[in-house]
C-alpha cells in the first residue's frame, strides 16, 4: 500500500513521520551478568578513521570524553562479528547481543548458564536472562498481529535484549499494559518506555541533502545506489518526481508504505552517484559498505532540518504506530530528528545503516528515532550501494588462500566461468569498480549466471548491460554481496586449489566467502 502525500501532510501527533511541506523513559536494568566483567575489546591508542566532525558530533551528543569514546568505538567494532557467530552457535540459548552503557563491553544474553564460557570465547560477557531471542521475537508477533487494538496511546514495540523482555513504548503505562494484556502477553515479559509524544513520519545524490516531491514535499536523501538514490517510503509513491538545487532530478520507481518505510529514486543524467553523506560541518563522511551495527552501538544520521545528529541504537525490528498505518522491522535510536529529515542517512562509522523513517520529540526535548535498515532496501530492488570503491579505481579481489578472483587463461569472453587462483598482477586479475555497482575485468562485467538468485548459481563474465545480476556490494565485513539475490560470493567446498571455482551461495560469514581488495 502506498502513501498518499496529501494525508500525510496532515499527520501532526506522535511518533511522526518527518515530512516537511515547502516552506511558505528508560527500560528496567536486567540483573548483574555471570562471570567477572571483560574490558571486551583492547582500548585502540588512537581513535577510528573517522572524520574529526563527526568525531566531535559523537562526543557532543553521547556525551564523552575523547578516551571513551576511542574505547567504545574499539568495542563497537567487535559486536557485529559475535553478534553474527553467537547467534548461530547458541541457537535457542541465544537472547540477543548489545554493546553495554558504558560502551566499554559487548553482552550477550542466554537463558543456558552453561554456555557463558562460550560467550566468554568470543569476547564478550554472558547474562543469564529467563527467554530467548526467538521466544521473545514471537511475543513482538503477537502484538503485531493485535496492532488494531494499540490505540493512539501506544507509539511502538518492539523486543528488548537488554531488559529481556518485549518494550511496549506509549504515553501511559496503562495503555501500554492494556495492549499487551489484549495480545495475551505475560506481564513479566513486558516493559514500559513512557514518551508523551508519538512518532511522527519526518519528511525533507549526497546522502543527507534535501530534496523536493512534486514541488510541494520536502524530505532528505538516504544513500546513493548505482543510478539514484535510497530514501523513505512515505515521502513518495511510484511515479512521483523529485527535483535537488532547483533542477529536475528523479522518479520514484519503487515505494512501500506503510508495512514498510523504503523507497529508490532513479536519478536523471544530470546526476551522479557520490559515497558521501552531508555531515553538515562543511564536508562529508564516506560511505564504504553496510555492514549492520549491533544494539547499543553509536550511530549518526544526517537530514536537511537538524543537520549531523549521533545518538546509540536502543532497538532492532521494531514495530511503529503511526497513527493507525503500521511500519515493521525498523530500527529505534537516541538520536534526534524532525520535521524534513525523513529518508536521510543513518551511518555507524562508515557503515551505512539506514534511512530515517519517524521522530518521537524533538531536538530540543531529546527526541529519538527509528530508522529504515538500508540492506533490506538493496535487496528488495536489487540495488548497488555507491561506495568508496568506486570512482573508477581498478584493484586486485584476494580471498581464500591469499588467493585472486581471476579470469581462466585470460580468455575474456561473455559466459567464462570465474575462478580463485594464485594472484600473479596480469590483466585477469585486475578488477574496476566504476562507480555504477558493476565490476569488471577486461572489457566485460561479473555476473550471476541467468540471473538467478539460487545457491551454486555460477559467477561468470558477461557482457555489461547493468543487470541486476551485475551489481554487486563489497561490505566492509568483506562480503562481496550480489544484491539481487542477496547471496555472497563463494569458493566452492571452500578450495584453495588453483582453478576453484566460483559460485553465489547464502552469507554464511565464512573465510571461504571473505574479499578484499589489494
Amino acid at each position: 500500500m502506498k502513501n498518499k502525500l496529501g494525508a500525510l501532510l496532515g499527520l501532526a501527533l506522535g511518533v511522526s513521520l518527518l515530512t516537511t511541506p515547502t516552506p511558505a523513559g528508560a527500560a528496567p536494568a536486567a540483573g548483574n551478568p555471570d562471570g567477572p566483567p571483560l574490558g571486551a575489546a583492547p582500548v585502540a591508542t588512537q581513535p577510528a578513521d573517522l572524520p574529526a566532525g563527526q568525531l566531535a558530533a559523537l562526543r557532543r551528543d553521547l556525551d564523552l570524553t575523547a578516551a571513551e569514546l576511542t574505547t567504545r568505538l574499539a568495542v563497537e567494532a567487535t559486536a557485529g562479528s559475535i553478534e553474527q557467530r553467537l547467534r548461530t552457535e547458541l541457537a535457542d540459548a541465544y537472547a540477543g547481543t548489545w554493546v553495554a552503557e558504558d560502551g566499554r563491553t559487548v553482552v550477550v544474553g542466554v537463558t543456558d548458564p552453561a554456555q557463558a564460557d562460550r560467550v566468554r570465547a568470543a569476547g564478550a560477557q554472558a547474562r543469564t536472562v529467563t527467554r530467548g531471542l526467538a521466544d521473545l521475537e514471537r511475543l513482538a508477533a503477537g502484538l503485531d498481529r493485535r496492532a488494531k487494538a494499540a490505540g493512539s496511546a501506544v507509539h511502538a514495540w518492539y523486543v528488548d535484549p537488554v531488559s529481556n523482555t518485549v518494550a511496549i513504548q506509549a504515553a501511559d503505562a496503562a495503555s501500554a499494559t492494556g495492549f499487551a494484556h489484549t495480545a495475551g502477553l505475560p506481564a513479566d515479559a513486558v516493559s514500559v518506555v513512557r514518551a508523551d509524544e508519538a512518532y511522527r513520519p519526518v519528511a525533507d545524490i549526497r546522502g543527507g541533502d534535501q530534496y523536493v516531491i512534486n514541488n510541494s514535499v520536502l524530505c532528505s536523501v538516504g544513500f546513493a545506489v548505482a543510478g539514484g538514490f535510497v530514501t523513505a517510503g512515505h515521502c513518495g509513491g511510484v511515479g512521483a518526481t523529485t527535483a535537488g538545487s532547483g533542477i529536475a532530478q528523479g522518479t520514484f520507481r519503487g515505494s512501500s508504505f506503510p508495512g514498510d518505510d523504503y523507497a529508490w529514486v532513479q536519478t536523471n543524467s544530470s546526476w551522479v552517484s557520490r559515497p558521501w553523506v552531508n555531515n553538515y560541518s562543511g564536508g562529508t563522511v564516506n560511505v564504504t559498505g553496510s555492514q549492520e551495527a549491533a544494539v547499543g552501538a553509536s550511530i549518526c544520521r544526517s537530514g536537511r532540518t537538524t543537520g549531523w545528529r549521533c545518538g546509540t541504537i536502543t532497538a532492532k525490528n521494531v514495530t511503529v504506530n503511526y497513527s493507525g498505518q503500521l511500519v515493521y522491522g525498523l530500527v529505534r535510536s537516541t538520536a534526534c530528528a524532525q520535521g524534513g529529515d525523513s529518508g536521510g542517512a543513518v551511518l555507524a562509522g562508515t557503515q551505512a545503516q539506514g534511512v530515517t523513517s519517524g521522530a518521537g520529540g524533538t531536538c530540543s526535548s531529546g527526541g529519538t528515532t527509528v530508522y529504515q535498515p538500508v540492506n533490506e532496501i538493496l535487496s528488495r530492488y536489487g540495488l548497488s550501494l555507491t561506495t568508496t570503491g568506486g570512482g573508477g579505481s581498478t584493484s586486485r579481489l584476494i580471498g581464500l588462500g591469499d588467493k585472486c578472483i581471476d579470469v581462466p587463461n585470460s580468455n575474456a569472453v561473455d559466459g567464462q566461468h570465474l575462478q580463485l587462483y594464485r594472484c600473479n598482477g596480469t590483466a585477469a586479475q585486475n578488477w574496476t569498480f566504476p562507480g555504477d555497482g558493476t565490476i569488471r575485468a577486461m572489457g566485460l562485467c561479473m555476473d550471476v549466471a541467468w540471473g538467478s538468485t539460487a545457491n551454486n548459481a555460477v559467477v561468470q563474465l558477461a557482457n555489461c548491460s547493468g543487470n541486476p545480476a551485475q551489481q554487486w556490494v563489497l561490505s566492509g565485513a568483506g562480503d562481496l554481496v550480489n544484491p539481487q539475490a542477496n547471496k555472497c560470493v563463494d569458493v566452492v567446498n571452500g578450495s584453495t586449489a588453483d582453478g576453484a571455482r566460483l559460485v553465489i551461495y547464502e552469507c554464511l560469514g565464512g573465510a571461504n566467502q571473505k574479499w578484499r581488495r589489494g
